[in-house]
């Protein structure tokens, strides 16, 4: 499905254009919200760039991006989606089961990945028929499979994660080293040695601890096949994370930084409309927000694949409502416990109506983050809410919950110092609540009045939280580190296909 003239006008106009439109980028997220947001962003960066883009993607899926198909066709930008029937029920899910936020049960992850990995000839029959033939293939690591389809097209393979360099590196040093092979206590601390600053964190912190149905058999393929790529794409930009860039490019062999991608969304509008449709009325959103005094309100989302137990959602909400501060909190659309939505109306939503405002289900977080209300944020720390956090130079208060959010906690907290732990004792397994409260309602208190005061601590992590967000907005505008490196990626891509082409005659 076409959806942008190759001559249309807009915001790609806008751009100085690197390369021919000839340089073909075929895109292929995982089918997850926190996976496939980036992946649009990056479609939306390459192609202001002048790059042709094709986002794969199925059905269900097509219809949640209606908001990135109405920005992209307003700006005249040269993006295709390429939709493929998701083969559901051929591998037991429900038809229609299209996303990793549709499973049922954490068991049903191993047949999704399977269903992915069924794309493969499909996606190959495509792309043999497209007009434009592809220059390269940029996938989720998690499909491995489309190192196949790279192969057999002569075309190069880029991976893309999501994840930050420094948990990116942690994690090669994991699997390089096999350091979590003989370890069965899941409390013992593991030294990353390699690492250029100190880094220890109990192995079921560490990458390739997170028990998910269906990934075990197939991690060592994923990372085979990574490290058998011919790059890796990253969301994050070289001001933000220098010493761990640099060493990662020592063990990788070609690394480019082209983000914080979400700043291809420069205006409210696109803002609200990235991701799901917004389970609120923006207009009240902003209104409340303007309401509030600058850098008064704590904004509190956990994302979308957490899920979190009826009892520590209520610890959580007595503890925003002692702090006495003004707040959003974001209440995910499954957590809706008969149980939670009993306490809420027996007093709760009455006590704090003055300041506080409960949104359940998709938040549109970028246009709250950006409001100068927002002075703090509590995150869950996966990678695209902390880079949002970070771009919108924001302090923040972790809660990790599994995989990579660990990692991305000491980044905030130990090295940017942008960021203060609100004290998370376990590890939540993906898919599973746990069944007592990890963190109470005094930890939550004591992080928000901490953060949200004006004692020194909280002011020297504000202040670089507003600098690293002017550095994250530097690297995007002309001349700036990840504007040079989307120019060089899509040189490269031009040039490889050039080679390639030059071979064939």
């Amino acid at each position: 499905m076409s959806f942008a003239s190759h001559a249309g006008a807009g915001a790609g106009d806008q751009q100085h254009r690197c390369c021919s439109r000839t340089v073909h980028f075929v895109l292929v997220p995982m089918m997850a919200q926190g996976h496939t947001i980036p992946m649009t962003d990056m479609a939306r960066l390459l192609a202001e760039h002048g790059a042709q883009i094709s986002l794969v993607t199925t059905p269900v899926n097509a219809g949640r991006m209606a908001g990135f198909v109405a920005a992209v066709e307003e700006a005249g930008l040269p993006v295709q989606l390429l939709e493929l029937p998701f083969p559901a029920a051929d591998f037991g899910l429900p038809d229609g089961c299209e996303n990793i936020d549709m499973l049922q049960c954490k068991d049903d992850m191993r047949k999704f990945l399977e269903a992915c990995g069924a794309l493969r000839e499909p996606l190959m029959a495509r792309l043999r028929q497209h007009d434009l033939p592809p220059s390269c293939i940029v996938s989720d690591m998690m499909h491995w499979w489309t190192s196949d389809i790279a192969r057999e097209l002569g075309i190069p393979r880029l991976t893309f994660s999501g994840f930050c360099t420094f948990a990116s590196l942690a994690r090669d040093i994991v699997y390089r080293n096999n350091l979590l092979r003989d370890l069965t206590d899941e409390e013992e601390v593991v030294k990353l040695s390699g690492f250029p600053t100190p880094l220890e964190l109990p192995k079921a912190r560490l990458p390739g601890s997170l028990c998910v149905p269906g990934l075990e058999e197939i991690r060592e393929k994923i990372y085979d096949e990574e490290m058998r790529s011919d790059g890796k794409v990253m969301n994050s930009f070289d001001e933000l994370e220098t010493l761990y860039m640099e060493s990662y490019k020592q063990v990788t062999d070609k690394v480019w930084t082209i983000g914080p991608m979400c700043l291809c969304h420069r205006d409210r509008n696109t803002m609200a409309a990235r991701g799901n449709k917004a389970s609120l009325d923006e207009v009240k959103c902003l209104q409340w927000l303007d309401s509030k005094k600058p850098g008064s309100v704590i904004f509190v989302s956990f994302g979308t694949l957490v899920s979190t137990a009826p009892q520590q959602l209520v610890e959580l909400g007595l503890g925003l409502e002692a702090s006495n501060k003004p707040f959003i909190w974001v209440i995910k659309a499954g957590n809706k416990f008969p149980v939670v939505e009993k306490w809420l109306a027996d007093g709760f939503e009455e006590r704090v109506i003055d300041r506080g405002m409960i949104i359940r289900g998709w938040a549109p977080q970028m246009m709250i983050l950006w409001h100068q209300a927002i002075g703090g944020f509590m995150t869950h720390c996966g990678w695209n809410s902390t880079i949002e956090g970070i771009c919108a130079g924001v302090p923040m208060i972790t809660w990790p919950h599994f995989a990579e959010q660990f990692l991305n906690e000491k980044l905030v907290v130990d090295h940017l110092k942008i960021g203060m732990e609100v004290g998370v004792k376990g590890v939540t397994q993906w898919g599973s609540e746990q069944k007592e409260a990890q963190v109470t309602r005094n930890s939550v208190e004591t992080a928000v009045s901490t953060l949200m005061n004006e004692g020194e601590a909280a002011q020297g992590m504000r202040m670089r939280a507003k600098d690293f967000g002017i550095k994250a907005r530097r690297a995007l505008e002309e001349g700036g580190s990840s504007y040079n490196n989307i120019r060089l990626l899509i040189q490269e891509m031009g040039n490889e296909q050039n080679a390639s082409e030059a071979a064939i005659i």
